[in-house]
């Protein structure tokens, strides 16, 4: 039985989560929500479901919930949808506070339920193609680079674009992060539109994470190093060039694995741990990792300006 999906906010990402909820075989779009119900009736009409601009009218016909609305409205919404008994995917950031990313954890296991947190990246097929050449890196550098598009401005890009390569990075390195270093600062909006952290994690892997949405151009790499290889990837082509040790000698090989829709392969496996009821990868617990790795960033960023 396909189950039964809604999404709450279609702007720019809920629109692609309503596209290919209604394209999946494994769910049925039952409705949209939106504040703006002329919008939300165009994309009902598109995809033959229902409009709605009031998300609590919608729980009692779904089993799952996508929450692509702006961040400050996570909380409120998650919160309810949970107490409904619902599983939810929320869109990343988790929430806006560390308080807030808790007590929704702390309801999900209270009522046996899911969250899975958007960090989209998880899902890229050259992220997915290189997990078996991961081992015990020793640094990791990242660069996410976009030109100024006037969208998200009303959040620090930190949130915005650098949360993506903080989460990757959590996800390799299984320790915790015990030093914290950053430095950005404002130049086209009133939030942190530039910035360089440096993570130390405890067992003596370091990072270094690069954002900025003042690029001439889209640009978006992870360099990972570890005895005896050096991983390159380029999310933006789905690249991954790899090169290791071979004797005395050192060899090398580039990997295009086949090209998939991060953002449907990631709705695919929240359906899946739906129906299985299983943890998803980036469940609330990462969501929140990665959210006050970035708070810190942030706060340091602040204090130095």
């Amino acid at each position: 039985m396909a189950v039964k999906v809604g999404v709450i906010g279609v702007g720019y990402l809920g629109q692609h989560h309503a596209r290919i909820y209604s394209e999946l075989e494994e769910t049925e779009l039952v409705a949209v929500v939106d504040i703006d119900r002329e919008k939300a009736g165009a994309l009902a009409a598109k995809y033959n479901c229902e409009a709605l601009d009031d998300y609590r009218e919608i729980f009692h016909k779904v089993d799952a919930l996508s929450i692509v609305t702006p961040t400050t409205f996570h909380y409120s919404i998650a919160h309810d949808c949970l107490r409904e008994g619902k599983d939810i995917l929320i869109e990343k950031p988790v929430t806006v506070t560390i308080e807030e990313a808790d007590d929704l954890i702390k309801e999900s296991r209270h009522r046996d339920l899911i969250i899975q947190v958007g960090h989209l990246e998880r899902y890229n097929p050259a992220i997915l193609a290189a997990s078996d050449f991961f081992n015990t890196p020793v640094f990791m550098e990242s660069e996410r680079l976009s030109p100024f598009l006037g969208r998200a401005t009303d959040v620090d890009v930190t949130l915005d674009l650098m949360i993506h390569d903080i989460d990757i990075m959590l996800s390799l390195i299984a320790r915790p992060v015990k030093t914290v270093r950053a430095v950005g600062g404002k130049v086209l909006t009133d939030k942190i539109d530039v910035a360089k952290a440096w993570l130390e994690f405890e067992g003596g892997c370091a990072a270094l994470a690069t954002v900025s949405r003042m690029s001439p151009e889209k640009h978006r790499t992870l360099k990972v190093f570890q005895k005896d290889s050096f991983i390159s990837i380029d999310y933006q082509n789905s690249e991954i060039k790899r090169f290791f040790r071979t004797g005395g000698d050192i060899s090398s090989e580039v990997i295009k694995p086949e090209k998939k829709e991060p953002l449907k392969e990631e709705l695919k496996d929240f359906v899946r741990c739906v129906r299985e009821r299983t943890r998803p990868k980036v469940s609330g617990v990462e969501g929140r990792d990665a959210l006050k790795v970035v708070l810190e960033i942030n706060e340091m960023i602040k204090n130095n300006n």
